[in-house]
């Protein structure tokens, strides 16, 4: 495995778009799209044959577009194919300083990843690459990937999210629905509850992001934005976005209001303040009509990171009120 053993530094993740990378026009235009995340997608986007000369485009965008301000990662193929090696030393020796992470689909346990890493290892050391720079995206797509998600979401230092694929996941376990990402019929509860928690539990276990997968009824964007808004209660970070339409619903329901956003660094400075040697070295304090303790600030911690992380700017500021 690598050699990296510093925490990684999580990214803004908000939306995650896919780009087929046998389609220059879409690889064009992906670059001015307000997604947080590209990746740039050998696997069921790109028909077999297409799979060989879609390496070489993905390198030459990665090289010569402008993708600033965006996460830079390419879904190679799954490791029971055949493509999967030379889609990594494809992409990584010709455009390995332009990517940020590899997204390795249908993972079902450790080895899976481990592999990954050390083939990542190897061409790095080759091509005078930084060791371990390169992140991995593990994709949960069948039974046997959830039941390993924690030891999948341990299994190498590059590790960086943990992604719910539910298409291939509805079939792998006989899900009686056609619509990926929609409640099966009969069914009065949550049937995904149980496994985007799952997911949720072993990513921040290990530090690591959570993020859902596609919704395939691309223009209905209030569809989209429901069923992102599930995943965001829970806590995932973000969401796949197929479809221009979608980014910008996703780029909302995964970010604070500016409400949240604005009263979160309000207990923030509110409690350095009250626990400092001007502030009476007190352990709790209010701010307004509320308590606010250390577990106040864990919980105000998160809505802030979120924010900062999509650019949102404060709109109140904190003054202690006088004794």
């Amino acid at each position: 495995m690598s050699s990296e053993n510093q925490q990684r530094a999580l990214r803004p993740r908000r939306s995650c778009l896919a780009v087929p990378g046998s389609n220059p026009r879409f690889l064009e235009k992906a670059q001015g799209l307000a997604a947080d995340q590209v990746f740039l997608d050998l696997e069921d986007a790109c028909a077999p044959l297409a799979k060989p000369e879609a390496r070489h485009t993905i390198v030459k965008f990665l090289n010569e577009g402008d993708w600033s301000g965006k996460t830079r990662v390419v879904r190679v193929n799954d490791w029971t194919t055949e493509w999967t090696y030379r889609d990594v030393v494809t992409v990584v020796e010709g455009a390995g300083a332009e990517l940020d992470c590899v997204m390795l689909p249908k993972v079902q346990d450790a080895a899976q990843v481990q592999a990954l890493d050390m083939l990542l290892t190897q061409i790095e050391k080759t091509m005078g690459l930084q060791v371990g720079r390169i992140g991995i995206e593990a994709q949960i797509e069948n039974a046997k990937g959830l039941v390993n998600v924690d030891e999948i979401a341990a299994a190498s230092p590059r590790m960086e999210t943990i992604v719910f694929g539910p298409a291939d996941f509805m079939a792998s376990i006989n899900m009686k629905s056609l619509v990926v990402g929609e409640q099966p019929p009969g069914y009065p509860a949550d049937a995904y509850h149980y496994i985007l928690m799952r997911i949720l539990m072993a990513a921040r276990t290990h530090n690591l992001q959570a993020i859902d997968g596609p919704y395939l009824q691309i223009r209905d964007v209030e569809g989209y934005r429901k069923v992102a808004q599930r995943a965001a209660a829970l806590g995932f970070d973000g969401k796949w976005v197929l479809h221009p339409g979608q980014v910008e619903a996703s780029n909302e329901v995964f970010a604070p209001s500016q409400e949240d956003y604005d009263h979160a660094e309000m207990i923030l400075d509110a409690y350095a303040y009250c626990t400092s040697e001007a502030g009476g070295k007190k352990g709790s304090a209010m701010l307004g009509d509320e308590m606010i303790d250390e577990a106040s600030r864990k919980m105000a911690l998160v809505v802030s990171g979120k924010g900062r992380a999509a650019g949102m700017k404060r709109t109140t500021s904190f003054t202690p009120e006088e004794a």
